[in-house]
């Protein structure tokens, strides 16, 4: 499920526990700086294939954001 990709980004880039991945996961939180929300962009647009606008880049401000904006791009998270 790519539902579970985009968990595993964020597992990876912000090195947290799988369980702590949820829609309540915000900027700020448990290593999430703005290096690590850089890395975790670019590793989103690799991962998936897409290019992140800039206005998405800065509204990405949770894991359920995240979820919205990859939707934006085509990518269907449910697949």
């Amino acid at each position: 499920m790519l539902n579970e990709k985009l968990k595993n980004v964020f597992n990876e880039v912000l090195n947290i526990p799988l369980s702590n991945i949820n829609d309540d996961l915000e900027y700020g939180v448990i290593g999430w700086d703005s290096i690590a929300h850089m890395a975790l962009i670019a590793a989103i647009e690799e991962v998936f294939e897409i290019m992140i606008e800039t206005d998405d880049v800065v509204d990405m401000s949770s894991f359920a954001k995240a979820k919205e904006i990859v939707k934006k791009y085509g990518v269907d998270l449910d697949a």
